[in-house]
């Protein structure tokens, strides 16, 4: 073969590289490849998570969809799940560590996949198209149900255990129709369900305290042994929060304004509704009906459901009254709310307070649980305060503490000494938008509607 002959072989040899499918000529498109799976932006201005639990190891094999660990910002606590069918290679950091946005989290061998870009595909693309099998010799690993998590925070919100569900999808996947039709499932109430029950005269026995895991000590708790040096304990998650939330606090100009409320028409208003919230499966507290008075008395003061925003001098009026409520957990101060209170019925409210106590005892509060907050309410009196100086929950500009109800002796309409029910309230406001004047108001109101909750029911939409 001449030169010239040599020539134009290439030449054809190239040209039909170029036109020939790329398959045929890359030998390596079904080798594996390391993939680094890093933490993503989970929004609201947060730089980083700490790493609160693995659920997989170096070596195992995940899917896609499967949770991988959970981490906790400043917020809440998110749950990351795998892009993902691969192998574990490699976990870049430990339990309790601080775990910055953008940094690799792990490593997964992602079969079929060499040449992919090390950056994590949008969660609506899949990085391979099939899930490696196990070898016999593996040992079994027990797989949280796969769902995406759009539906275990639908779960989550219902307080359903994605565990006990069969999903109809493939290899039992569930989706948002399984979640559904548990919660659109009928309520079978008790067949002698009774309307109202009349207050008993049998003296109650105290009730038990479940504001902590296992209770505030007593006097009669045996104390903790001696330090014998010092601790340095960093802080983290819930207390980490409250520290950056109150240094805003801080720069915000507050007052206060203490009243008393007489609870005894509360109690019995409580007790009435207490046996058909029991058939329906909630107990239902004072707060349930408190928070639905506050919101009751936001629509004739909507200043106080507000932000206040400094750079343009401008007030913004919430159009939804999302109350947060102040709870202590075993993990420290988290105040999540409950979002458009204005649309809920009592029981409802009741439902959305039940649920958050128990994902703040866990520490499995979401983020959207924790954002978007208008309003605070601290149910101190749950301990045993009476008042507070409360602090506000900036951008709030209104926050109130409730005390605990005690039987003390008033003066009647005839002068006679008797027996009722009070809690106190105290309330602090940004005072550079909020005068007294308004918080008074806005309390008195309020105060109406507490001690004769019948009224609520004229203004109840």
């Amino acid at each position: 073969m001449n030169k010239n002959n040599l020539r134009i072989f290439s030449l054809s040899w190239n040209s039909a590289r170029r036109s020939a499918p790329s398959c045929e000529f890359h030998s390596t498109r079904n080798a594996n490849a390391i993939i680094p799976f890093k933490l993503a932006d989970i929004g609201e201005g947060i730089a980083e998570c700490e790493l609160l639990k693995w659920h997989v190891a170096e070596g195992d094999h995940i899917q896609e969809f499967q949770l991988i660990c959970e981490v906790q910002s400043d917020k809440a606590n998110v749950e990351i799940t795998s892009r993902y069918n691969g192998i574990v290679k490699k976990l870049y950091y430990k339990k309790g560590a601080m775990a910055k946005v953008g940094s690799n989290l792990l490593d997964i061998e992602v079969e079929g996949a060499a040449g992919t870009s090390a950056a994590p595909t949008p969660p609506q693309e899949k990085a391979a198209p099939s899930t490696p099998a196990v070898t016999p010799s593996q040992p079994s690993k027990t797989i949280r149900p796969l769902v995406t998590p759009a539906v275990r925070h639908l779960a989550a919100k219902h307080s359903i255990d994605l565990a006990k569900i069969a999903g109809t999808g493939r290899d039992g996947r569930i989706h948002k129709e399984d979640i559904l039709h548990i919660i659109n499932a009928p309520i079978r109430a008790p067949q002698a369900a009774p309307i109202y029950t009349p207050p008993s005269t049998t003296p109650q026995k105290p009730a038990v305290n479940t504001h902590a895991q296992h209770g505030p000590p007593t006097a009669r708790t045996p104390p903790p042994p001696l330090q014998v040096s010092d601790q340095v304990v960093p802080l983290s998650g819930y207390s980490r929060a409250m520290v950056k939330t109150m240094t805003a606090a801080n720069q915000v100009p507050h007052f206060g304004y203490n009243d008393e409320v007489i609870a005894d028409k509360l109690q019995e208003y409580r007790h009435m509704l207490k046996s058909v919230a029991q058939a329906r499966g909630i107990k239902l507290s004072s707060l349930s009906i408190i928070i639905k008075a506050t919101s009751m008395a936001l629509r004739h003061y909507p200043r106080l459901n507000s932000t206040f925003d400094e750079a343009n001098n401008a007030m913004i009026y919430k159009s939804s009254h999302n109350i947060g409520i102040a709870m202590d957990t075993p993990h420290g101060l988290v105040v999540p709310n409950i979002k458009n209170v204005q649309d809920k019925s009592i029981f409802e409210i009741a439902q959305e307070l039940t649920r958050l106590q128990a994902a703040a005892q866990t520490a499995s509060i979401s983020r959207p649980d924790v954002t978007g907050g208008t309003f605070s309410l601290s149910n101190i009196g749950s301990i045993g305060g009476t008042y507070a100086s409360p602090v506000l929950v900036v951008p709030e500009v209104a926050i109130g503490a409730i005390g605990r109800i005690q039987k003390l002796p008033r003066f009647d309409d005839k002068g006679n000494v008797v027996p009722v029910q009070i809690f106190n309230i105290s309330w602090a406001a940004d005072h550079r938008v909020i005068d007294g004047a308004t918080m008074a108001n806005f309390s008195n109101l309020w105060k109406q509607y507490l001690e004769n909750p019948a009224l609520m029911i004229f203004d109840t939409k």
